[in-house]
């Protein structure tokens, strides 16, 4: 039997989502959780494997299982035994066709900026805080050069393993609410740190240090080297996964 489950955690005690060998993976918490449940060992399989200290609202995940129970009794259960900055949202009784991460067609996450004089005591671990003023309309302005599909090099951490840097971004938007910039972005899949570095460099774009064909010419040149700063994990949070319609994954409806 395989079973989807809906999944939000806090990412700040966590070394990322992966299971680690040293330090805690949110992977292992929900392992360790769903096996009480099922009283064998689970494994699970995610969407999209955020990094130390991002957090997730909608993260998907699948496992397979021989054991029976309702999906009452999954909820329940794993949400007992979690701590309390992990928590099962939803769960799905899935074919065997379903794969959490190879059958996701798209990925959204949301990036929030507190854009103040003042930092913020309550949401230090959930957004990055930036004194200097921002332009939010300049920087929605030169996110739209990114739409399409193309070689993302020069937004991708040195680390990054995957094969190929070409990505498909549906869709991306800079707003401002109050003291508030929050970026959107939805793609077919990102690469490691891709969105914390497209926002550290719309972010020296909002400053007015660079200008808006700046984004432009760092994507088209491919070179990490000259893209800016790399925005801090802390601000970041995986908010939607978009699947097949047939296979029933509750749509986020983030964007």
């Amino acid at each position: 039997m395989r079973i989807a489950l809906g999944i939000e955690y806090d990412g700040t005690s966590y070394n990322g989502w992966q299971r680690q060998q040293n330090g805690i993976g949110v992977q292992q918490r929900l392992e360790e959780a769903l096996a009480l449940v099922a009283d064998e060992p689970v494994e699970v399989h995610c969407a999209g494997r955020t990094d130390t200290g991002v957090h997730a609202s909608a993260q998907v995940v699948h496992f397979d299982t021989g054991a029976e129970r309702s999906d009452r009794g999954w909820l329940l259960g794993a949400n007992t035994n979690l701590p309390p900055d992990v928590s099962v949202g939803w769960v799905r009784r899935v074919s065997d066709e379903f794969h959490a991460r190879f059958s996701a067609t798209a990925r959204s996450y949301r990036y929030r900026i507190l854009n103040r004089l003042q930092r913020s005591a309550l949401h230090r671990h959930r957004a990055w805080w930036v004194h200097r003023p921002l332009d939010a309309g300049r920087m929605h302005r030169a996110a739209q050069r990114l739409v399409g599909e193309h070689d993302f090099s020069a937004f991708r951490a040195a680390g990054c393993q995957a094969k190929s840097a070409t990505r498909e971004v549906m869709r991306v938007r800079v707003v401002r609410r109050g003291d508030w910039v929050t970026l959107d972005i939805t793609a077919n899949a990102f690469l490691m740190h891709m969105v914390r570095n497209i926002t550290g460099a719309l972010a020296a774009i909002g400053e007015g240090e660079q200008d808006a064909g700046w984004l432009k010419a760092v994507l088209d040149g491919r070179d990490r080297t000259v893209s800016g700063v790399t925005a801090p994990a802390h601000g970041l949070t995986l908010v939607g996964v978009e699947y097949p319609g047939e296979f029933g994954i509750p749509d986020a409806g983030c964007i």
